[in-house]
């Protein structure tokens, strides 16, 4: 059961919509099934000679008096409105059932507390089989405004036992901290458009999307715009210096106009102060860097990953918290860089785990400052890195996995489901591209004394793990990586113990498979020692200059516009 909490300044105008017939015909049946006084309020639904100007003005009745003891002036933004809607494939409430529902909801936000004859005047409409619309004027009989404060979360915790006692489906608490859900008209726009996501929701992720790759405030605004997307800075009249911003999607307009949605209403971090804290004001993208190893962000990323999965097992919540939000600007970062069928699957995870990256949890950003600089390289990488993509994401895979668990102990049942569900595409978007790896692994596994020898080193490296790690399907690919690291300059026995130390394997499902992944991440020792004695004294390195690739941001950019 989902409520969802708004204000607004005209009942006349909320009634007209309420008793209409919606804006695609949906309302077929709308009538009042609870009031603040069943008797006293017109029900244009049911009463032929009820008018919507009447039952508006029984219920600004309050707001009329509060109008004129301030000299004729309105009090601002008196029109409460929570419509409360049952979730996909729950029975349908009787009238009763939506009346008692109304009754409840508008007692625990503080509109019309049970017992009190002062409270505000409200009524409930029923136009659907799921749903109601509450409106209230929000000035009590003494002439006071009621006491709101939190009043969204109240009526959430409220649904919550509701769904309990009337044998609903049980959805996910939240703590304040989820984005703005898309208006009934902004889904009824997007339809008409042909588009699966409204304008606010493409907005949002296009604004995380970019985020995750630049390196200041002014980057930020350019890479929007050169999407297409509009910004409009809000200037301080004191100060003269932008205080917030606004975004408009291409071709969504409204009377001829953009429609501006602010940061802030776009996502809590997407607010022009949380920016600024993680992002320069001034524009350092083009810093001269050394050109490295081309791998190299691949295997910074992969570090960051496996480090970020035990500060989640350290118990400083505030800096597992500025991972969890580093790890989302990874997985943006690393869907960016992606090759082939299994980028879509990356971009999903991205996108479901922007949920799972706050809370009501005060994230530690500067702690995480290394994981943030590791995930924007990902964004600057220009070189194919075949396995080390792979291991990065069967990393990650593994840190949805335990962001899961740590969101479940600590009752964020939003953030956990959304962890959830990025962990299921990261693990579809794994299979897509590892398996066809460890199925060629395989076919070239060495030969038999190779094998026998390599585990023996296995025994020795390894003598607690080594019966589930042979077992393991992935034994034969583990062998051709080994091979291949013993050509590159490593010690066999060596290595596994060093990789298996990395993290514990207690509860590695398939051990072979992780110390695979973690060992095709590890450096060519001969390669490195060979450009090392071939590097000319005294040559500089170039400046890396090059901007991240935007083609994933602009593919959707491009689809909004031949939709327009």
């Amino acid at each position: 059961m989902v409520p969802d909490v708004s204000t607004g300044s005209s009942t006349l105008g909320l009634i007209n919509y309420l008793f209409g017939k919606g804006r695609r015909d949906e309302h077929t049946d709308p009538h009042i099934v609870a009031a603040w006084d069943m008797a006293g309020a017109p029900d244009p639904g049911r009463n032929p000679e009820a008018t919507y100007t009447q039952l508006a003005r029984r219920l600004d009745h309050h707001v009329d008096l509060r109008t004129r003891e301030l000299g004729g002036k309105q009090p601002p933004q008196h029109v409460w409105h929570c419509p409360v809607r049952t979730a996909p494939g729950d029975r349908y409430l009787t009238d009763a059932e939506w009346a008692k529902v109304a009754r409840r909801v508008v007692a625990a936000t503080g509109i019309a507390p049970e017992g009190d004859d002062k409270a505000c005047r409200w009524i409930a409409v029923r136009h659907a089989d799921d749903h109601i619309h509450i409106l209230a004027t929000t000035v009590r009989a003494d002439g006071r405004r009621p006491r709101t404060n939190r009043d969204g979360w109240r009526a959430q915790r409220e649904c919550r036992k509701i769904e309990a006692e009337f044998g609903l489906r049980r959805l996910k608490s939240g703590d304040l901290t989820a984005p703005r859900t898309p208006t009934g008209a902004e889904r009824a726009k997007a339809e008409r458009q042909g588009r699966e996501e409204t304008a606010r929701e493409w907005l949002r992720e296009q604004a995380y999307a970019v985020a995750a790759v630049v390196r200041s405030i002014d980057e930020y605004f350019t890479v929007l715009r050169s999407l297409g997307i509009q910004v409009r800075p809000r200037i301080g009249p004191e100060t003269g210096e932008v205080t917030g911003y606004s975004l408009s999607a291409p071709g969504d307009t409204a009377n001829g106009e953009p429609v501006w949605y602010g940061g802030s209403k776009l996502a809590p971090d997407l607010s022009y102060n949380r920016l600024c804290e993680l992002l320069p004001t001034q524009d350092v993208a083009d810093r001269p860097q050394q050109v490295a190893d081309p791998a190299e962000p691949w295997h910074r990323a992969e570090t960051a990953i496996l480090d970020a999965q035990t500060v989640l097992d350290s118990g400083d919540d505030e800096v597992a918290q500025g991972h969890l939000d580093a790890f989302g600007d990874a997985l943006h970062n690393l869907a960016l860089a992606a090759n082939g069928e299994h980028r879509a699957e990356l971009q999903a995870a991205a996108r479901a785990f922007n949920r799972a990256r706050r809370s009501a949890i005060r994230a530690d950003h500067q702690a995480a400052t290394a994981f943030r600089e590791a995930a924007k390289e990902l964004a600057y990488a220009t070189h194919d890195p075949g396995g080390l993509a792979i291991a990065l994401i069967f990393a990650a895979l593994h840190l949805a996995r335990a962001a899961v668990k740590w969101h479940e102990q600590r009752g964020h049942e939003q953030q956990a489901a959304a962890a959830e569900a990025a962990f299921r595409h990261l693990q579809a978007g794994y299979q897509q591209a590892g398996e066809p790896v460890l199925a060629d692994l395989t076919r070239r596994a060495p030969r038999s004394a190779t094998v026998r020898r390599f585990e023996q080193d296995l025994r020795a490296a390894l003598p607690d793990h080594a019966d589930r790690i042979l077992a393991d399907p992935a034994w034969p690919a583990l062998t051709t990586t080994l091979a291949r690291a013993e050509t590159a300059g490593y010690n066999p026995r060596r290595l596994l113990a060093e990789v298996a130390a990395q993290r514990e394997l207690d509860t590695a499902e398939q051990p072979a498979e992780v110390l695979n992944w973690r060992i095709t991440v590890q450096p060519n020792k001969r390669a490195q020692a060979a450009r090392r004695r071939t590097r000319t004294p005294g040559v500089s390195f170039a400046p890396m200059t090059a901007q991240p690739s935007v083609t994933a941001l602009t593919s959707k950019s491009e689809e909004r516009g031949r939709h327009r």
